[in-house]
């Protein structure tokens, strides 16, 4: 398939989307780059746009901002708990269900290999195009539109995530406990790493002193350190 029927046929699916948000692009190329995968472009040298990796890098920073205001002209609290609430609002696993309830999977442009990628992938696969779609919003329609977006899907997560404790990272939760009960501060170190260096997999285990108190695994050494850390909080609580 040629390049302009690969565009008519994407705009003509983006369509539907922008009819579910009640948002029309005035740049249609901007709203299919925001869902091109650079894996498809690979597979697919003939869609002849470029894919969505620089709109990920610009819709973080706008994303951040808007978050940022938000956060500060609602709620009178200190710098050091706005900062957590904005990094709870905006991580990976939040991103990705507020795409996952827009249906954005279904609007991807992936490879075939892409596609059968793990659980854990196509979490980070939704995110990074929340974050462009926020990127290509803001290049079609400024401020005045991701504004009003954000606080429809985004924003009403705030209260359960404030009521909830969840802004809390099992890590700094732990570490906090730990120096208050005993005054020792946890320590981290990789066990093991296993895997290819595009599917890495490693266990961490979680050391007060020189004594091993639990492991975790995960897809990078942030995750498995937050899943020895979670493990510890259970055995504690």
């Amino acid at each position: 398939m040629k390049k302009e029927e690969l565009l008519a046929v994407e705009k003509k699916k983006l369509q539907e989307l922008e009819k579910k948000l009640k948002i029309k692009f005035k740049n249609q190329h901007l709203l299919i780059q925001a869902f091109t995968h650079s894996s498809y472009r690979n597979e697919y040298p003939d869609f002849n746009l470029e894919d969505n990796e620089r709109l990920e890098f610009l819709g973080d920073a706008v994303l951040e901002l808007i978050v940022s205001e938000y956060l500060y002209g609602h709620y009178p609290q200190r710098e050091g708990l706005l900062t957590k609430w904005r990094a709870a609002l905006v991580n990976t696993q939040s991103l990705a269900q507020t795409a996952q309830d827009l249906d954005f999977g279904r609007f991807l442009l992936l490879s075939q290999g892409e596609k059968r990628n793990n659980q854990r992938a196509r979490e980070h696969c939704l995110a990074n195009t929340f974050e462009a779609f926020i990127g290509a919003l803001y290049l079609d329609r400024g401020f005045k539109l991701v504004k009003p977006f954000l606080e429809n899907h985004l924003f009403k997560k705030l209260p359960e995530i404030i009521s909830s404790g969840a802004f809390q990272d099992a890590k700094t939760v732990f570490q906090e406990k730990s120096q208050k009960e005993i005054g020792v501060t946890p320590h981290y170190q990789v066990l093991l790493a296993s895997g290819p260096d595009h599917a890495k997999k490693f266990k961490v285990g979680l050391f007060l002193k020189d004594n091993l108190i639990t492991q975790g695994q995960g897809s990078s050494k942030q995750e498995a350190e937050e899943a020895a850390a979670s493990k510890a909080l259970k055995i504690n609580n």
